[in-house]
């Protein structure tokens, strides 16, 4: 069992290499193993390394093959792969069906797959086959790497990551718009910059693990943000905001062409966003504000993580210190914080 500890362990270093690549696809990794009187020989590795094209499986027997031109004893072989094999014809054929075909021996598996035309049908298709088949491995870690891609099959939702920066005496922004512009100046109208660049470069990489990301109306009226992953390797997510009142100026840079945008309109209730997030595949969103949108998702009890970077500066001690800024949402954290550049960064998973 040791040995297929470390083997499991290794495909998911595997699966972690398409990260930012395969969604809404999990990440998977395989490893084939020759077991032979010498002792085991890693004949090839690989990992699903892009959306709509080939899965682990076949990319680890590829590379076992190219490596091997004089042929593999597959008999004696296990392949560990970090996720069921799968068993259905989608953009790619059935890995479980290429595993038969080429008379793989045996076959250990971290985690079975959710999705309803796998879930425990590539591990049938292989044991009447004849194949060994050992499930389970590493099964905790296994889930973890692909929560997104689990929440979205067993929950119907996408997983939700709620995330802000706020001061240290508890305010996400100075209270902006026409009256504190009058009454402050025009740099007033500027958002309050609480993240440093190194955290805010961590706020890109969040945005490239994720799907989608969500911010309301008035940030996106006041800050004109992209919503990019500018800072970060990766594909740019998915935008959503809500615009109930139709006033978001379609010249706003969150509808460019650079990423696609999805605006809720008619029904702004966060179940139903959910329940037509899932409908549209997606399997995870980073909501990073305001204030009024992270407390209504906090009310609501339905999201998985929270991340909350917290200053070591109050608002008072800002460039423009304001009366009434603009509170953060109110949540208290169990856990310990983590400092990067003298800011706390809290983080809490709901499911640990």
């Amino acid at each position: 069992m040791e040995s297929a500890k470390l083997y499991i362990h290794r495909c998911l270093q595997l699966a972690r290499l398409g990260e930012y690549y395969v969604a809404p696809n999990p990440m998977v990794g395989a490893v084939l193993v020759l077991h032979n009187a010498d002792g085991d020989v890693i004949l090839g590795e690989g990992w699903h390394e892009q959306y709509g094209a080939p899965h682990a499986e076949p990319n680890c027997i590829l590379h076992a093959e190219e490596a091997h031109p004089e042929g593999i004893d597959y008999k004696q072989c296990t392949l560990y792969v970090s996720l069921e094999p799968c068993s259905h014809y989608g953009k790619t054929p059935p890995c479980a069906e290429l595993i038969i075909r080429k008379g793989i021996g045996r076959v250990v598996i971290g985690t079975l797959d959710p999705n309803p035309q796998v879930a425990g049908r590539g591990v049938k298709m292989m044991q009447d086959a004849g194949i060994e088949v050992l499930v389970g491995v590493l099964e905790a870690e296994c889930r973890e790497l692909n929560k997104r891609f689990f929440c979205l099959q067993e929950k119907h939702r996408p997983y939700v990551i709620l995330k802000w920066a706020q001061t240290a005496d508890g305010y996400i922004d100075r209270r902006r718009g026409d009256e504190a512009m009058r009454r402050w100046g025009d740099e007033v109208g500027k958002p309050l910059v609480i993240s440093t660049p190194l955290t805010k470069q961590l706020v890109h990489q969040q945005r490239a693990e994720n799907m989608a990301i969500m911010v309301g109306t008035r940030t996106v009226l006041l800050d004109n943000p992209r919503l990019l992953t500018t800072h970060w390797s990766g594909r740019n997510p998915i935008r959503i905001t809500l615009d109930r009142h139709h006033i978001l100026p379609q010249e706003s840079r969150i509808f460019s062409d650079e990423s696609p945008t999805i605006v809720y309109s008619e029904n702004t209730d966060w179940h139903y966003i959910c329940a037509d997030l899932a409908k549209q595949n997606i399997h995870s969103v980073l909501v990073e504000g305001g204030t009024t949108l992270l407390q209504h998702i906090l009310d609501s009890g339905i999201y998985d993580e929270v991340h909350i970077e917290v200053s070591d500066i109050p608002l008072a001690r800002t460039a423009y210190e304001m009366p009434n800024g603009v509170k953060a949402p109110a949540y208290s954290c169990k856990t310990q914080p983590k400092v990067v550049n003298n800011h706390q960064i809290y983080i809490e998973n709901l499911h640990k």
